[in-house]
């Protein structure tokens, strides 16, 4: 056997889809293209492509979820701003795991962390008339930039991976000098590198972003899953490492989707520091009709008109999650860590079959650690050829291109590789080593 699926069948299923460029598709493209194939042929991928949780969710969220469903809830429009218990159980987590102080007024329950960053992007770049710009430090997660380009923001970027410690000021002020820059957005860990950055890098940026006025988003939807480090301890050093302790002009961006499993319910918060919520703009005054102040605008004026609030019943349940975290009753990092191992054995299977692992440091030159992604590249092959490559293999994934990197490779997503599927894995990395 030279594949599992042929160039025809791929450059078929590809044309019947309207994929244009195979290199540059989408994570949603790459889904329905494996899809296709499967119920065409009835051979499965290796489905490296979409972060899906790998793990079942949290019973104590269920369980809250049916409670509060049971008193009626459901007939009741949940508060703008959400619900107290959310508010309050967010703002002692973030306590709890990162030590930072965010009052639980100006913690706000979210659809997600996707409706979380569109509304901040909304809100970030209306603030100062003069500063329209985004500052993306990629490699990153692909969406953002699309939400971008819905509502009519451009954004500047540049890859990390040449620009780690105190190279990362030069180059950020390079961009912050030009008076355009109204936030910088980055996750950490990051999606896909799996790099993170650390309490030196986060003080430049911090200090960087008080300097020139910029507001940081700060995406931890893989929050304490660094599991180099011990950060399963609530209220006990090491923290989560956070922005958040070198500025005010933050928002963190808290997900339920993968630290409780949680994704299906769409459920996150916002969490904007205090003297942000609080301060007043008065482009927003005159856009808005309102004060200008910029959590109540973010709240009632631009999250209110997307999902005019957050279901009632997962509010209820997230609530529950971070209480019995912060109580620690429920250790989500130990519940998550399962993608570190899967990571090991995979990235081990790659790099004994003729690939080599892309991001592979980390500041100090400390070696990348494991979790729900990596970066694979193969000598001599683009982006585009590699991902293109693998598919005839039976393995999806995204290309770095996608995600704003300068480097060829793809992303490997951990999430939803079960123990039998390790075989398969290794039996098509051998077939493509033999081939290549």
């Amino acid at each position: 056997m030279d594949s599992v699926f042929s160039k025809e069948q791929v450059n078929q299923a590809v044309s019947d889809l309207g994929i244009t460029d195979l290199a540059a598709a989408t994570i949603g493209q790459v889904v329905l293209l494996a899809q296709k194939l499967e119920a065409s042929t009835g051979e499965k991928f290796i489905r490296m492509d979409q972060g899906v949780p790998g793990f079942e969710p949290c019973a104590i969220g269920i369980q809250e979820e049916q409670r509060v469903l049971d008193t009626g809830i459901a007939a009741i429009y949940p508060p703008a701003d959400g619900i107290a218990p959310l508010k309050n159980e967010a703002s002692r987590f973030l306590k709890a795991f990162i030590d930072v102080d965010i009052a639980p007024s100006s913690c706000i329950p979210v659809v997600g962390s996707v409706e979380g960053s569109f509304g901040a992007f909304v809100a970030a770049t209306q603030r100062d008339a003069k500063k329209k710009k985004v500052l993306f430090i990629d490699p990153g997660f692909p969406i953002q930039k699309s939400q971008l380009q819905v509502i009519g923001v451009e954004w500047v970027q540049f890859d990390i991976y040449d620009y780690r410690g105190d190279a990362l000021r030069e180059k950020i002020e390079s961009y912050l000098s030009s008076g355009e820059i109204a936030a910088i957005i980055y996750s950490n860990p990051n999606n896909p590198a799996w790099i993170c950055l650390d309490e030196a890098e986060l003080r430049i940026i911090g200090h960087l972003a008080t300097k020139y006025d910029v507001i940081v988003l700060e995406d931890l939807a893989y929050f304490c899953m660094d599991f180099r480090k011990d950060l399963a301890h609530p209220f006990a050093a090491p923290y989560q490492a956070s922005v958040a302790r070198y500025t005010d002009n933050y928002i963190l961006m808290i997900s339920g989707s993968k630290i409780f499993s949680y994704a299906g319910q769409r459920i996150g918060v916002l969490a904007v520091s205090d003297k942000l919520f609080k301060s007043v703009s008065a482009d927003l005054a005159s856009r808005y009709g309102t004060s200008g102040q910029f959590g109540a605008t973010l709240t009632a004026s631009i999250l209110y008109m997307i999902t005019s609030g957050t279901t009632h019943s997962v509010q209820y349940a997230l609530a529950a999650m971070f209480r019995a975290a912060s109580d620690g009753l429920f250790n989500f990092v130990d519940a998550t860590s399962g993608y570190a191992r899967r990571a090991a054995r995979m990235k081990k299977m790659f790099e004994e079959n003729g690939f080599h692992v892309v991001y592979d440091r980390d500041t100090n030159n400390e070696k990348v650690g494991d979790g729900f992604f990596f970066t694979i590249g193969h000598r001599g092959m683009s982006s585009g050829e590699l991902m293109r490559e693998l598919i005839y293999y039976g393995i999806t994934s995204i290309t770095l291109t996608t995600t704003g990197s300068t480097h060829d490779g793809i992303r490997a997503c951990t999430s939803r590789m079960t123990d039998d599927q390790f075989s398969v894995l290794e039996n098509r990395l051998k077939l493509f080593k033999a081939n290549h």
